[in-house]
């Protein structure tokens, strides 16, 4: 574990990565061997779980999680005190909705949010920035879209849509921004000596 640049300390991308998904298999499997309640419970305990440990861990908590997290207790909350699961399944389309007009709204008023978001994990030039942050808003808002769709016409695969298909989604898309990522990289002078020696 080492320290950040904001002072957080960072974790191994390992267990940073369990810590993530590890909510989703929780409810995956809620619904595996469960119903759709006890699922959303679990997952609702084990996404605060991930949360502490993840705090414990790096003394840091993304502002991404925390509203996140809020949105999870309200629309969690909702489900399972009027047994319904209309509401845990219209959440993702509201954080994916959420989010992408937070940082369509930052770019309009020329700040690119997703800089201070994944500024201490890459350093990028404004217009990559720019053009990330732009392109993160789009696939936010064809995520809404897509939870939608599924939820609405064929919600009997709604489950694996958001435990698989919006994970693998966003994983590809995801890398399929590393090209532009590499194009507008600011180096640092340590790495540029090192690539002149």
């Amino acid at each position: 574990m080492t320290e950040a640049p904001n002072g957080a300390r960072t974790i191994h991308p390992g267990l940073k990565l369990g810590l993530e998904l590890g909510p989703l298999a929780v409810f995956f499997l809620g619904t595996s061997f469960f119903d759709f309640f006890i699922a959303t419970a679990a997952f609702m305990a084990s996404l605060f779980l991930s949360m502490a440990v993840s705090f414990v861990l790096t003394r840091h908590l993304p502002i991404m999680s925390i509203v996140s997290a809020v949105i999870v207790t309200v629309f969690g909350g909702l489900t399972l005190y009027l047994h319904d699961e209309t509401f845990f399944r219209i959440k993702p389309t509201i954080i994916y909705l959420l989010f992408g007009s937070v940082l369509l709204g930052g770019l309009l008023f020329g700040k690119p949010l997703l800089s201070a978001v994944l500024g201490t994990a890459m350093s990028l030039t404004e217009e990559g920035w720019k053009i990330l942050s732009l392109r993160w808003s789009l696939f936010f808002f064809v995520l809404a879209a897509l939870n939608e769709v599924v939820r609405l016409f064929f919600p009997e695969y709604w489950i694996k849509f958001k435990v698989f298909g919006a994970t693998l989604l966003t994983v590809a898309f995801a890398m399929a921004q590393t090209p532009l990522m590499l194009r507008h990289e600011i180096k640092s002078e340590d790495s540029e000596q090192t690539s002149d020696n």
